[in-house]
């Protein structure tokens, strides 16, 4: 599986040999990562941006959005919740904030890192080499940034005021420091056709990371693609993932969200096709339905004590559970 071609091919699969290709990349997740998923606790502490990505619910230029910033307190009590909860990692979410300075971001790091034994992966967008290696120094363990789309022409109609080049030359800086490194794409992104979507994975794959996110494209109403259309079949976003598991055996793969908004236990079919990662939701609820970069956004109204119950009964029903230790991926082997 090294060319377009082969790729597109694996995309058109259906009937028995869909199945293998799901069983297949079954078995690749659990020859690695046994039955074990790794809880990530996601916390959203600020739906401020100053980008103006057009697919995004919380672009800067949306009037309809209620702005919100955690304090340091508001994120560390959440923090300290999350072992008692299976979960292992926190991962700090924001739009690209510049409230959030390498100062305050990084006496954030040093305070849950004195606090918890969570592992800390941040994601907070464009940042420069000094800040990262501050931050790292601080005892952020991870880092996530994605590429949404290897596809220049398209990668600018998404991201008006941002540069492809200067997005991954930041994942490049980031694996230079040996920082744990995570990115990914969209699927179904208005214009985009099978072939690209090939060569978005195998790009990916390229990339030599730790972690890799790949979720579909869902319409914000009120934004430039909000009357857009993913043309992609449903199925299209679980052979991906399928792909994306035989191409990178090692990387750890999340059960994103957007699979429960497009499909009934999209999650647990996700992880029965090559993820081995969860992320419920722990972000305080009086923030969480201000934070929805996409419309149908499950999971709104429950709070983080509810979400750890559930996630462990849908593990369970399909003979998943939750992994132990943090999760990391260290010189190619999974722990």
């Amino acid at each position: 599986m090294t060319s377009v071609t082969e790729i597109v091919s694996l995309l058109q699969l259906d009937g028995p040999q869909l199945d293998d290709l799901y069983q297949q990349a079954d078995k690749v997740c659990r020859k690695h990562f046994g039955n074990n998923v790794h809880l990530r606790g996601v916390i959203e502490f600020s739906n401020y941006c100053h980008r103006n990505c057009n697919y995004c619910g919380i672009r800067a230029k949306s009037k309809n959005v209620k702005r919100y910033r955690m304090t340091a307190e508001e994120i560390l009590a959440v923090c300290r919740k999350m072992e008692k909860q299976n979960m292992t990692t926190v991962v700090l979410q924001s739009g690209e904030d510049p409230y959030y300075t390498r100062e305050v971001m990084g006496r954030i790091i040093s305070a849950i890192k004195k606090e918890t034994d969570l592992a800390v992966t941040l994601s907070v967008g464009e940042r420069g080499l000094a800040t990262y290696r501050y931050w790292q120094k601080m005892g952020m363990d991870r880092y996530l940034l994605r590429f949404e789309t290897a596809n220049r022409k398209l990668f600018r109609e998404c991201h008006p005021d941002d540069d492809f080049i200067k997005r991954i030359k930041c994942l490049k800086a980031l694996q230079k420091l040996g920082v744990q490194t995570g990115s990914g794409f969209l699927i179904g992104l208005p214009g985009e056709t099978m072939e690209q979507l090939a060569r978005d994975i195998l790009y990916c794959t390229d990339l030599k990371l730790e972690m890799i996110g790949a979720g579909p494209f869902i319409p914000s109403e009120l934004t430039p693609f909000g009357k857009a259309v993913n043309s992609f079949p449903k199925d299209i976003y679980f052979k991906t993932i399928a792909i994306l598991r035989l191409l990178n055996p090692l990387a750890h793969i999340p059960a994103t969200t957007a699979f429960d908004a497009i499909s009934p236990r999209g999650r647990e079919l996700v992880l029965k096709r090559g993820a081995n990662v969860f992320m419920p939701n722990t972000t305080p609820l009086e923030y969480r339905k201000h934070y929805q970069l996409y419309p149908g956004k499950p999971c709104l109204n429950e709070s983080a004590d509810q979400c750890a119950v559930c996630v462990v009964k849908r593990l369970g029903a399909i003979g998943k559970k939750p992994g132990r230790g943090p999760g990391h991926a260290i010189s190619g082997k999974p722990a």
